[in-house]
């Protein structure tokens, strides 16, 4: 049985935040790949995307390039919001016989309750979580609900022992908007040579 995890953010761009933690989740979880989903149109984000969908296809490319098991799909490229619990039916459709793993951060656990139909979530695939700088698995579990909270501690969550990287995209394209060189170490140097040639964020 193929174990496929599945990514989805807004990688605007991607760094290396969005990359090591998930290598620890392939190991960890024996994932055999993992798909990233770059979507066109976030839900749950009040502003953005900054790049346009196309551009953030192709960094997700050039950043995973070294690694076989982490490919990128075009699966979220829609016009309209792209839900993941609709995400996790299509690809339940596509590979019946495979065994789905949601990756998705600590972050985006504690606001799990506000996804349309999260509560099918975890029938669908089971869920991996990559640890974010400021959310533990005890603030997240904390603060969520007597329903989630039985679901984290239940079983039905895999948290991946991660170092949380101190990297925001934010920040990233603050730095560049202002012209300012960006630390080693934040994105892969093919995704700063492809934003510095289509100047992504001016």
């Amino acid at each position: 049985m193929m174990r496929l995890g599945l990514y989805g953010g807004s990688f605007d761009p991607i760094h290396y935040g969005h990359v090591r933690p998930v290598l620890k989740a392939v190991e960890r979880l024996q994932l055999d790949r993992v798909l990233y989903l770059p979507t066109a149109r976030p839900p749950h984000k009040a502003e953005g995307p900054f790049a346009s969908p196309l551009h953030r296809f192709v960094m997700v490319e050039l950043a995973l390039l070294d690694h076989d098991r982490l490919q990128v799909s075009d699966f979220e490229l829609v016009e309209r919001p792209a839900y993941t619990v609709e995400t996790l039916e299509g690809f339940a459709a596509r590979f019946p016989e495979a065994q789905l793993h949601l990756l998705l951060g600590s972050d985006s656990l504690a606001a799990i309750e506000s996804w349309r139909r999260w509560r099918d979530l975890f029938p669908l695939a089971r869920v991996g979580v990559l640890r974010r700088p400021g959310w533990s698995r005890e603030r997240v579990s904390g603060s969520a609900s007597p329903e989630l909270r039985a679901a984290i501690d239940g079983g039905d969550v895999n948290w991946i022992e991660n170092r949380p990287l101190e990297i925001s995209a934010t920040e990233i394209r603050r730095r560049v908007a202002a012209g300012e060189r960006l630390p080693g170490g934040w994105l892969p140097e093919p995704v700063v040579q492809y934003i510095r040639k289509y100047s992504l964020y001016p």
